[in-house]
């Protein structure tokens, strides 16, 4: 990407005077200012959101590694009984 310079700058700045008047510059330099100050106070805000529930990585506990997960032990599932006096669904 192409450095800009000063003659690049000072046209911009023209462009920009040009669009939106002399009037609402002021106006709109101030509500940019504002969003900006609130989308980083919201970003701070979630970041230490993050570090009060995420404990820091030398104390979470750790998984074994070793094995494969079909040598993991599994519950013994007890068989389904059918009732054989269930009434029938349709009647």
């Amino acid at each position: 990407m192409p450095d800009l310079g000063k003659p690049e700058i000072l046209i911009l700045l023209i462009v920009i005077l040009v669009l939106f008047g002399a009037k609402r510059l002021p106006g709109a330099a101030r509500s940019l200012g504002q969003s900006m100050r609130i989308f980083k106070a919201e970003t701070k805000g979630l970041r230490s959101d993050e570090d009060l529930l995420v404990p820091p990585a030398a104390t979470q506990p750790t998984l074994p590694t070793t094995g494969s997960p079909g040598s993991m032990p599994t519950a013994a599932v007890p068989p389904v009984v059918q009732d054989q006096q269930a009434p029938p669904l349709h009647q």
